[in-house]
């Protein structure tokens, strides 16, 4: 009776286990949700600390948009050499690697283009690269260009676009190992129910056989 329910309670918490991983995790987005970003600036050998930046210039999740970021003046700024800036997205604090967005070797206004790869729920990862604002833009915004040229006027603004991919929420491989190592699991603790309970019925067996021959022993015993 015992050894019966040990095995029921490992079943029981093989099968929450496996339930518990299907549970969303705490990093899951909504959309609509604000998706926290922060910056990092680098001029000369001198960097900046990671500055968490306000809910309007953060992407926001499955929202294709656009905003002017900030760019606040370096220490020791003094024109003539490039100034970049980094990222790191959402709460998996997804890396961009350097962008480089003031003295860049072009006459055109930067601007910088962000991808984010998102499933379900989950940001699955992101991609940025900086490119020439369209001259659309421009037009439309000419106090950017003006600014952004402006060698004593500070903050610069910089034109983010955040584009959106949605990607199938069935990944093949993943699902194969899934369904692989449950099978696995499920089986082991079968394996463990069937062993439990054969051992159970011979223990029984054995018991019932050794009280038969004591009885026969005993009435052989008053017969002679």
């Amino acid at each position: 009776m015992e050894g019966s329910y040990r095995t029921t309670t490992l079943m029981v918490a093989v099968l929450l286990l496996l339930l518990s991983s299907l549970i969303p995790s705490s990093l899951a987005y909504r959309p609509g949700d604000i998706v926290p970003m922060s910056r990092m600036g680098q001029y000369h050998s001198t960097r900046t600390v990671w500055h968490d930046m306000i809910g309007k210039h953060c992407p926001i999740f499955a929202v294709n948009r656009e905003s002017l970021i900030p760019i606040p003046k370096p220490t020791g700024y003094t024109g003539s050499d490039p100034y970049k800036i980094s990222f790191q997205v959402g709460q998996e604090k997804f890396y961009i690697p350097w962008l480089f967005v003031i003295n860049r070797k072009s006459t055109e206004v930067p601007m910088i283009e962000i991808h984010l790869r998102y499933s379900g729920a989950d940001l699955l990862g992101v991609t940025a690269k900086v490119v020439d604002m369209p001259n659309n833009y421009v037009e439309l915004h000419p106090d950017i260009r003006k600014q952004f040229w402006d060698q004593e006027q500070w903050p610069k603004h910089i034109l983010v676009r955040y584009t959106w991919e949605e990607q199938s929420e069935i990944d093949v491989v993943s699902g194969f190992y899934v369904l692989f190592g449950s099978g696995l699991v499920l089986s082991f603790v079968l394996a463990i129910y069937v062993l439990q309970s054969s051992r159970d019925k011979l223990a029984k067996f054995v018991k019932e056989t050794v009280a038969d021959s004591s009885m026969s022993a005993g009435g052989v015993a008053k017969v002679e």
